[in-house]
């Protein structure tokens, strides 16, 4: 009965120390599979951002709601442009009479808000050097009085898109390492509740590959599992990023999304691997002495 007992409660530890493995297995898989999707779709994010960068295209005030839309239409023809929104005389009025208050107007005889066009670009042209030439093709019409933009926000984006992506690599690079440490220490601790099995194994004349074999086979359903609740909790997180920021999420390609959980499992498998290959050859050499300490 006594020794039931026992069995039971090793089974027990046993058990514990697996789900604990590979919990913490599945919280660092899922800091690299967070931080590869981020760096995966570092240029989508950046396309995202300059492409919901703002141009105005300011009419002269002689020109009327009319012919601004007419300008409007022929814009499409330029291969630069991504959308165009039309604000007529009156709109653009009301909007500056929210911004500034409703008596601004009132010491002007009549509406000084032209009609204008705000424009939204393609990724490749938000630059200081496209936007000058976008600007200059846009002024060579006899409509256009002014195009404003915002050119400092425009250069602070490219420049800090450029250091988050190589911080970003940095980043993964050392989460990578970390992730292999922390969990070679996990597998070490597990695998190391063990040692006296192995050293049983060792005496009865096992060789080393036979030893590795199951611990080896079980390394790899480990790193599986682990993979699986790590997609699981990426998943959830992507869950919860659609449903507040449901623009955002746009930005997030399937096949991306795909390769980041091939990215995820391999690396739980491998490392996994790795690392019960090294603990168990490691602890095959130790002597029975050193098995205590």
């Amino acid at each position: 009965m006594g020794k039931n007992v026992e069995k039971k409660l090793i089974r027990r530890r046993l058990a514990n120390a697996w789900l604990s493995t590979v919990i913490s297995i599945s919280l660092v898989l899922l800091l690299v599979g967070l931080a590869a999707l981020l760096l995966m779709n570092a240029g989508s994010v950046s396309d995202y951002f300059k492409e919901h960068m703002q141009v105005s295209v300011l009419m002269k005030p002689e020109v009327s709601d009319a012919e601004a839309m007419a300008f409007q239409e022929e814009l499409g023809r330029y291969a630069f442009i991504r959308g165009t929104r039309f604000v007529s005389k009156e709109q653009g009025a009301e909007e500056m009479k929210a911004m500034l208050g409703e008596d601004f107007l009132s010491v002007f005889e009549s509406s000084p808000i032209p009609a204008s066009v705000d424009l939204t670009l393609e990724a490749r042209y938000v630059s200081p050097d496209s936007l000058d030439r976008v600007k200059a093709v846009l002024l060579e019409s006899p409509l256009v009085d002014e195009v404003s933009y915002q050119q400092s926000l425009i250069e602070a984006l490219n420049q800090n898109l450029t250091k988050i992506a190589l911080l970003l690599g940095i980043f993964i690079v050392l989460l990578l390492f970390i992730s292999f440490v922390l969990i070679n220490n996990t597998v070490r601790l597990s695998i190391f509740s063990r040692r006296f099995t192995i050293h049983t194994m060792k005496m009865v004349g096992a060789t080393k590959s036979y030893i590795r074999g199951p611990f080896l086979v079980q390394a790899v359903f480990q790193g599986l599992f682990s993979a699986f609740l790590a997609i699981l909790f990426l998943l959830a997180v992507l869950f919860v990023v659609r449903r507040e920021f449901a623009e955002l999420f746009e930005i997030f390609q399937m096949p991306i999304l795909l390769a980041v959980m091939g990215i995820m499992v391999a690396a739980g498998v491998v490392i996994c691997v790795l690392s019960t290959w090294w603990v168990v050859g490691r602890l095959v050499s130790l002597s029975k002495d050193e098995l205590y300490y």
